[in-house]
């Protein structure tokens, strides 16, 4: 098993790309909840991301963009 610097590690959990990860998991975990609760069961974490995918990821990266496009650059 191998394990990255520490530095390395700061660097990737502080990158864009990472935040931007989790910020999207957030809304699929959200979206699972949102939709279990309708359905009275947990529809799990496959379902809630395909349908989180097809039914709002467009509209919602659009308005992250647009979001992040108003700060300033120190914070993204």
């Amino acid at each position: 098993m191998t394990h990255e610097a520490p530095e390395t590690e700061n660097y990737f959990k502080n990158s864009a790309l990472y935040r931007e990860f989790l910020a999207e998991r957030e809304e699929i975990l959200k979206h699972k909840w949102i939709e279990s609760e309708k359905a009275g069961y947990d529809i799990g974490f496959e379902k809630a991301l395909l349908d989180w995918i097809v039914k709002h990821r467009a509209n919602w990266r659009l308005q992250r963009q647009a979001t992040l496009q108003r700060q300033p650059a120190t914070q993204h």
